[in-house]
């Protein structure tokens, strides 16, 4: 029997187990009682999936300390971060609400019959409607925000999907208790029995991506992971869409004016960014780039000197810790056998690691690009004038890039903005990646890492994920979905070719 064990990454050491394995047969249980939900879910409309929302952010909120404690003990993360993530989780989850009730998401679109330039037209009526079931993928990094109650499934249940969760191996515990607080708001909601599932185990994960009553899948992970998973979508005999957020170096650079007006902000900023949450996030730069000469010495310089007074770090767990280790070794041996900085030693316990920063030679990059080291490491690399677009144009895509430039460096920033653009999603100006606000505008995806570029992970544009479109042709009025009926009036909806508001 595979059983599941609450880790303490601070010691290393099991403190609970907290489930066994998911076999086959009980999978196939959880994604039938979720395949059951749909029809009810989404026969309840946009009022029922809004009630849901509501109903589990103030279900998390209730038991915000429960909550944070526990993601506390299984992740080592300090209470302040994970009170802000438990925040910005029951944000979400209100904020996907309010766009359930404001219904532009649906686009729904009337074109009535008659003439046109082609001669008759019928009557054409189309909106969005939801999948189906989602699987979704626990991330070991957000305990909250991207996971069980996290973006994909709130923005799963606003688009009317029923949801079954992979729960992470590094926070189980925490996995099982907001889920069962979530399920119990969702029954006070009205919402259907299996609306929300939960699995256990890598096995269980891999059966859950190939079970033919699943009808997307969102995932935050790996490389390695995001890749496998990929693999057995399209072996599928009928592939899903698959919104994996991958790994990514993020670069950053900086020109002579930032670096000679600023380095010493510049280099605070970027090791905060850097080593904030032990450098476990998938928007942390990985690459940094600098003007060779004195300014760029002065900007390195700080930056070695605050890793070099940076703690030791403790990581979410030992795959992670393993492959960090891995990685900064290998990052070592391409800086020619030395970090520029190195902090503190590791406790001896647990999964504790040292912050490091390296320098790599430009022409050695454009060589041998470097990967995402996932923890609290960072690469430099220097340029020579005019060379800073060359480097950036051999590096892979990533989710963000980042400028850090003067007000009279229009045209540098013009240059460099034209070379970031097709290698990111998320474009920066004299700032840093991590933290990604939840709101309208937020895009959190790139050309890749992301394996679909289109759609976004972060705020309410995540709900297109989980929807495809369909149209009725001279359909009777009562088959209609009654945000497509003749007289309703209580969404944006596009009619013979105009926009209209609600009343």
């Amino acid at each position: 029997m595979n059983v599941i064990q609450s880790i303490d990454p601070s010691t290393g050491r099991a403190v609970d187990d907290v489930a066994t394995a998911t076999t086959p047969k009980e999978l196939d249980a959880v994604v039938e009682r979720a395949t059951a939900a749909s029809v009810p879910y989404e026969a309840g409309g946009r009022p029922l999936r809004a009630a849901v929302l509501r109903a589990v952010a103030d279900g998390l909120e209730a038991r915000r300390p429960e909550i944070v404690a526990l993601a506390m003990r299984e992740t080592a993360l300090p209470e302040a971060r994970l009170g802000g993530e438990l925040t910005r989780t029951v944000y979400q989850a209100r904020l996907f609400a309010e766009v359930v009730e404001d219904g532009g998401f649906l686009e729904a679109t009337i074109d009535h019959a008659g003439e046109t330039p082609m001669g008759a037209g019928p009557d054409l009526r189309r909106m969005l409607v939801p999948l189906g079931p989602v699987a979704v993928f626990g991330a070991s990094n957000f305990p909250l925000a991207f996971s069980v109650p996290g973006g994909d499934t709130v923005s799963a249940l606003a688009a009317g999907c029923p949801v079954v969760v992979k729960a992470h191996d590094s926070h189980p515990a925490l996995s099982r208790l907001v889920f069962e607080t979530m399920v119990a708001a969702i029954a006070a909601a009205g919402g259907p029995d299996g609306l929300l599932g939960l699995v256990f185990g890598r096995e269980a994960g891999t059966a859950l991506v190939a079970h033919p009553d699943i009808k997307a899948v969102g995932f935050t992970g790996s490389l390695t992971g995001g890749r496998a998973l990929l693999d057995i979508v399209n072996a599928r005999p009928d592939p899903i869409p698959f919104y994996g957020e991958l790994a990514g170096l993020n670069p950053v650079v900086v020109t002579e004016g930032a670096a000679r007006a600023r380095h010493s902000e510049i280099a605070a900023g970027l090791v905060a960014s850097v080593t904030g949450s032990a450098g476990q996030l998938c928007t942390k730069p990985g690459l940094v780039l600098v003007p060779a000469g004195e300014a760029g010495n002065a900007l390195v310089s700080e930056a070695a000197r605050l890793i070099d007074q940076a703690s030791a770090a403790t990581l979410l767990g030992s795959r992670i810790a393993t492959a960090y280790e891995a990685g900064t070794e290998e990052l070592r041996h391409r800086a020619g056998g030395m970090a520029a900085a190195e902090g503190g030693a590791p406790s001896g316990s647990g999964f504790s690691v040292t912050p490091r920063l390296f320098e790599i030679d430009s022409e050695t990059l454009q060589d041998e690009p470097v990967g995402e080291c996932f923890g609290p490491a960072a690469v430099v690399v220097r340029y020579a004038p005019g060379r800073a677009e060359a480097v950036l144009r051999s590096l892979p895509a990533s989710l963000t890039g980042t400028i850090h430039a003067e007000a009279d460096e229009t045209e540098t920033v013009r240059r460099l903005t034209g070379v970031l653009r097709p290698l990111a999603g998320r474009l920066l100006y004299n700032g840093f990646p991590t933290g990604v606000l939840v709101s309208w505008a937020q895009h959190h995806g790139g050309p890749w890492p992301s394996t679909n570029s289109l759609h976004t992970s972060v705020g309410p544009y995540a709900v297109r994920r989980f929807l495809r479109p369909v149209t009725w042709q001279n359909a009777p009025q009562e088959v209609l979905p009654e945000e497509l009926r003749d007289g309703f009036a209580g969404i944006p909806r596009r009619v013979d070719g105009r926009l209209t508001a609600p009343d």
